[in-house]
């Protein structure tokens, strides 16, 4: 299999089916292998039954349903699994990714031994204030943040070698850190190309205002578990330490001032070094508690899928 193409959906059933036609008619004059996979992230509306009649027309269609919307993070973590192709190219389902862009992007990977093409919408057709503005924002900050330099991080079409999408963990919000996900894992050949970008043609956007901020959210996230996700006690057991070894030279002090200089002074127990003493202790301890706690869980979790399959049609099931 040459290629996989994962389409992650929610309540897209007026456009599915034109955009399966475009997608054939671009593949079609190619000698490329293909599969289609579309994961229907618990719509509501009739984008199933869509799927289920475009699938009987094409057996290289493989199409799974969720239980219920788990966001696109799982639906593409879906898709990934159920991928054969040695390249892999995501796109959305509401027509605002130009299939037209599949080819390149496909040679761009195969050709030039790309671990990652990003598309960037550098002309969008969407609210300048509600979504160009913050999308500005929010691709600086993850530049900063990560050192990778994309312009469109959330971009939803991007062509990734297998090796990648096998290699990495989704969990939840991250889809839109793919490439940062990738680069700490050692794939480091990340570009971008300049998409086609189009008008909404039917529906209304699924993403409000708020995901900007849950993607800064996120982003602080990713920086965190970058540095020290894999050993917690590194952070938490540091800063514990610290604290701790502050407490110890405030109870040291005090020992010896009652013990040797002042001992006719006030009581221990009234005087503030004693609570500063006592605070310090306790929140160190409850720090390197928190590190030692996250290393047991590291090591003995079993990581299960955070999703629901309740349906499939096509592929080997």
């Amino acid at each position: 299999m040459d290629l996989s193409l994962v389409i992650p959906l929610y309540n897209e059933s007026e456009s599915l089916d034109e955009l399966n036609k475009s997608i054939i008619s671009v593949l079609h004059k190619t000698n490329i292998k293909y599969e289609l996979i579309y994961v229907d992230d618990g719509s509501i509306d009739n984008s199933w039954k869509t799927l289920n009649k475009i699938s009987q027309k094409n057996p290289k269609i493989y199409a799974c349903r969720f239980q219920r919307n788990y966001g696109k993070s799982m639906a593409l973590s879906a898709g990934f699994k159920k991928c054969n192709g040695k390249i892999v190219i995501t796109m959305d389902a509401d027509l605002q990714d130009d299939p037209n862009e599949i080819l390149s992007l496909y040679k761009m990977v195969d050709k030039n031994n790309y671990d990652i093409v990003s598309g960037w919408k550098k002309k969008r057709y969407d609210s300048i204030i509600f979504k160009n503005i913050p999308s500005k924002l929010f691709n600086w900050a993850a530049r900063k943040a990560s050192g990778i330099k994309l312009n469109d991080f959330n971009c939803g079409i991007k062509a990734y070698k297998s090796s990648v999408i096998k290699q990495i963990e989704l969990t939840d919000g991250m889809h839109r850190y793919i490439p940062v996900l990738a680069k700490n894992c050692g794939f480091n050949k990340i570009t971008e190309k300049v998409v086609q970008h189009h008008p909404r043609k039917y529906g209304k956007t699924k993403y409000g205002a708020d995901r900007f901020m849950k993607g800064f959210l996120d982003l602080l996230t990713l920086s965190f578990i970058q540095r020290f996700g894999k050993r917690p006690m590194h952070f938490f057991g540091l800063f514990g330490t610290s604290i701790l070894f502050v407490a110890f030279i405030f109870s040291i002090y005090l020992g010896i001032d009652k013990l040797f200089i002042n001992q006719s002074g006030r009581l221990i127990t009234e005087r503030p070094e004693f609570f500063i003493a006592l605070a310090t202790m306790i929140i160190g301890l409850q720090f390197f508690l928190a590190g030692f706690l996250g290393e047991l869980i590291l090591r003995t979790r079993k990581r299960k899928d955070n999703y629901m399959i309740v349906e499939e049609i096509g592929g080997d099931k």
